[in-house]
């Protein structure tokens, strides 16, 4: 089992930016196998989306729409990814969700709100 908490959201202007982490923990056999971690957003009354993703390799896949603007990292010794998003505009609203993947069970955090309003 891996338990995953999150934190750096909040309500942000358009153009401001926001830090997200996500902090893996759990028996060493299963931080060991976690190969992909990612974030996930879900605006109102829509489906999950990937935003960002990086394998344990740290080969690494954004959605088109925050190319250029956000940047996922991770922190293999914390078992902690990020998401630094820049340049934040009102369709980047929405809660995210950490997701680590070991290739076998998916695991999902509690889930971030990020605000984009003036």
């Amino acid at each position: 089992q891996v338990q995953l908490v999150e934190s750096g959201g909040g309500r942000v202007q358009p153009g401001g930016s926001l830090r997200l982490s996500c902090a893996a923990s759990g028996s060493s056999y299963s931080i060991n196998s976690i190969n992909s971690m990612g974030w996930y957003r879900q605006a109102a009354g829509k489906q999950h989306l990937l935003v960002a993703s990086i394998t344990s390799g740290g080969a690494t896949n954004y959605a088109g729409s925050v190319k250029g603007r956000f940047t996922i990292s991770r922190d293999n010794a914390k078992n902690t990814v990020y998401l630094q998003m820049n340049s934040l505009k009102p369709d980047d609203m929405g809660v995210y969700y950490c997701r680590v993947s070991t290739g076998v069970t998916d695991y999902w955090g509690q889930g971030t709100q990020v605000t984009v309003s003036s």
